[in-house]
């Protein structure tokens, strides 16, 4: 979270504001209700001082990132994507009332609910990539937990392409106590083993009650510290009783210093979990995994554009019926093509019109001319 007063939140047409939940680097986070259909939604808007071409590219890329996902049960869902009257870009999300944020910390775990989770995020992950995205981000604070207590996959703010080539100015963004070894390093600013090491990461902090290379009560955890230690990727047991020998080797093979040796696949990891959970007389997770139809339908994202995209009005032409209306300034345009002497012509219902009131009036003065004559006796 950042150290500062959130901003002031912007005017939304639909939505009624109601109080901030946090604040970052680059964003502030307002709980607003949306008038029609009724419902509580968390709005993300830029910082108005810092919007860039570089800023609108990874805002355009999460927008477009999470919509494409958020049909799967374990990721954030979006509900809209838009620029505010003031000018700042925003999206409107499913509002969580927590996350894993500092939970692990407070609490013990169970690794019950761990290993649940695990697969969910899994299974997120893993139809992310047969979609060709990377997340690039894992850690415990970016899974959330909706209403309902499912767990899901938020901030997609620097996701890229599987294929590495999202393009020319890679950023090499990194929460480094759950980074691997090549994005510390940044000889990758992204891939399928890395994100296999930020969950096997993240899992490991929700049973560990930290994170993998912090030394609890030491005051050694400096940014550079854990930078050198993940470069060694010498694996600590958890050291819990209730954890599983099997458990620790599925962490410790997602966590190996050479990305060849990890799991190969999000999907595999998951495995791996699902058949803990078969030792411990658990119920297996489902694996939510999206059909390739649909990881491959529709067009890929572009993350280099860096427009500012605010409301869309429809551009589809409608075919009417009706004839077209001549506008007195159509009318004006097209008089010098009228042959000389020819006479305008006229509608005929205010013609119509003309003729009634004509007749009417005669009525009326004759009625009133009758009249006269019988008050003064003439005729």
């Amino acid at each position: 979270m950042a150290n500062r007063l959130p901003s002031a939140p912007p005017v939304l047409a639909g939505f009624t504001y109601v109080r901030p939940l946090g604040t970052g680097g680059f964003a502030d986070v307002f709980l607003f209700e949306q008038n029609l259909p009724r419902r509580p939604v968390a709005v993300k808007v830029l910082l108005e001082d810092i919007v860039d071409e570089g800023l609108l590219r990874m805002f355009n890329a999460e927008a477009d990132v999470m919509a494409r996902l958020s049909s799967h049960p374990s990721i954030l869902t979006i509900f809209e994507a838009s620029i505010s009257a003031d000018g700042r870009p925003y999206l409107v999300m499913e509002y969580c009332p927590t996350s894993l944020t500092n939970r692990y910390r407070r609490e013990v775990m169970p690794v019950a609910e761990v290993l649940q989770v695990a697969v969910k995020i899994a299974s997120a992950l893993e139809t992310a990539h047969r979609s060709g995205l990377l997340h690039r981000d894992i850690k415990p604070s970016n899974i959330l937990v909706t209403a309902f207590g499912s767990p899901v996959l938020s901030d997609f703010g620097i996701a890229a392409a599987v294929n590495g080539r999202a393009g020319a100015d890679e950023v090499f963004a990194m929460s480094v106590p759950w980074s691997a070894p090549e994005i510390v390093d940044e000889r990758v600013s992204g891939s399928i083993p890395a994100e296999i090491w930020g969950l096997g990461a993240t899992v490991y902090s929700l049973l560990a009650g930290r994170s993998p290379f912090e030394r609890a009560g030491s005051g050694q955890n400096s940014r550079d510290q854990l930078k050198a230690r993940i470069r060694k990727a010498a694996y600590t047991p958890i050291g819990r009783p209730d954890v599983p020998a099997r458990l620790e080797a599925v962490l410790a093979r997602s966590m190996s210093k050479d990305p060849a040796a990890r799991h190969v696949t999000a999907a595999e990891f998951a495995h791996e979990l699902q058949l803990v959970q078969h030792d411990l007389g658990l119920p297996h997770t489902a694996l939510d995994v999206a059909v390739d139809e649909w990881a491959m339908a529709g067009t890929a994202i572009d993350f280099q554009d860096d427009l500012a995209r605010g409301p869309v009005r429809p551009s589809v032409e409608r075919v009417s019926r009706r004839p077209p209306r001549v506008t007195p300034q159509r009318r004006s345009r097209t008089e010098g093509t009228v042959l000389a002497g020819a006479q305008p012509r006229r509608r005929a219902g205010v013609s119509a019109r003309v003729v009634l009131l004509a007749s009417a009036a005669v009525l009326v003065a004759g009625a009133a001319v009758t009249g006269i004559l019988l008050l003064t006796g003439g005729g």
